[in-house]
């Protein structure tokens, strides 16, 4: 079962659907994205018959956060409402797993009264971000105390520039959470608990940054190395953290970091979905690994058998944000081809409605793991130059 909606549908989630003929809710985003498409309209479900399907086969798909207001409203009586908010909402998140850090410090604060926080009694450094909050979307690291003010103001800008982009379920740019920066690389994996509350991961990313106090999106890569790594540790927490959520049928994109010593801590759980923008595509250019059909049919990747073939490879996806001081009604045109030519093997471009959204593709390209001077390149640009303004 599938639940459709904004931002982005790709034609790989589109093609799934279709493929399996599954049950789709009906709304705008599903029709316009499935039109013409040879969807029998007996899969497109009305409100009413949907809920009732889910509640008989409870795994449902989510592509975006969207859904979550609509699962509220229509799924109240199950279990799935309860898990979702313990993970949405990140103070919520944070309280569920603080038996398992105890040091670690978090503050919950309203957005009117980040001006009023007393900078000196917070925890340095810290990062602060929207409770409710979607793709590194009003996200600041702050050193110390000193800049505390500044940080402030910045948010105020964000918030301006992005309230209207997402709605109150994905972004609440009401509440804020403080919390102690989680130092270490840092990771994100797409996985599933299946009927009986098992963990199966369908990808690890290893997020790029351009410098440390850098929380952008712009790269992510995952490569044979990085599953071999990190598939039984990231399992093992991952099924702890859903016993204590107590979690079955359900999607998860987890973002955490591992210090020096491998200790894991997790930033946060974005619930009933993989990566956003269906950025998850990525497992399967990579490994040929369809993460919706693992999900939905309970099944985990055979990484043994999918690995070997592909070692000494590496796969990323490059988010081609727009910075903050450009004018996205002043673009004339993307080179969008300049873009796709600074990698040596792109394997699929995205274009997005960068007036929208302030970013104007998502690309996906394949690398070597002992050289990532192109992935390091795009890091550090602003990708001005390939904006034509006028």
């Amino acid at each position: 079962m599938f639940i459709l909606d904004d931002p982005y549908v790709s034609d790989f989630l589109k093609n799934t659907v279709i493929e399996r003929r599954g049950l789709v809710l009906d709304n705008a985003k599903a029709r316009a994205s499935l039109d013409g498409c040879g969807v029998d309209a007996m899969r497109l479900l009305d409100d009413a018959a949907f809920a009732a399907a889910a509640r008989q086969s409870p795994r449902i798909y989510a592509n975006s956060e969207n859904a979550i207001g609509w699962i509220a409203a229509n799924l109240a009586d199950t279990r799935l409402p309860a898990m979702i908010d313990v993970f949405k909402d990140k103070v919520a998140f944070r309280d569920l797993i603080a038996p398992m850090y105890p040091n670690y410090f978090y503050k919950g604060v309203a957005f009117d009264e980040l001006e009023q926080i007393d900078a000196e009694e917070l925890v340095y450094p810290c990062i602060v971000k929207p409770a409710v909050g979607f793709f590194s979307l009003g996200v600041h690291r702050v050193e110390s105390a000193v800049g505390w003010k500044q940080i402030v103001a910045k948010i105020r800008a964000d918030m301006e520039r992005i309230r209207r982009y997402y709605p109150r379920e994905v972004l609440d740019a009401d509440r804020f959470v403080i919390e102690q920066c989680i130092e270490g690389e840092e990771f994100a994996v797409d996985a599933f608990y299946d009927g009986e509350g098992n963990v199966v991961i369908v990808n690890i990313l290893g997020h790029l940054f351009a410098s440390a106090d850098d929380v952008s999106d712009r790269v992510y890569v995952t490569s044979p190395a990085i599953i071999r790594r990190w598939r039984e540790p990231f399992a093992a927490f991952l099924a702890e953290l859903g016993e204590r959520a107590g979690l079955a049928n359900f999607p998860v994109h987890v973002e955490l970091r591992v210090d020096d010593a491998g200790n894991i801590a997790p930033i946060e759980v974005n619930p009933m979905r993989f990566a956003g923008w269906c950025v998850t595509d990525l497992a399967h250019h990579a490994y040929g690994v369809n993460p919706y059909a693992c999900y939905l049919d309970g099944v985990a990747p055979d990484w043994d058998t999918i690995l070997p073939p592909r070692e000494g490879n590496v796969y990323a996806v490059v988010v081609a944000d727009i910075a903050p001081d450009v004018d996205c009604s002043a673009i004339l045109q993307v080179d969008y081809e300049g873009f796709c030519g600074c990698f040596s093997k792109p394997l699929e471009l995205r274009v997005v409605d960068y007036a929208r959204y302030g970013v104007f593709a998502f690309l996906f390209v394949q690398d070597r793991e002992d050289d990532l001077g192109e992935l390091h390149a795009i890091l550090g640009s602003d990708l001005k130059e390939f904006l034509n303004m006028a």
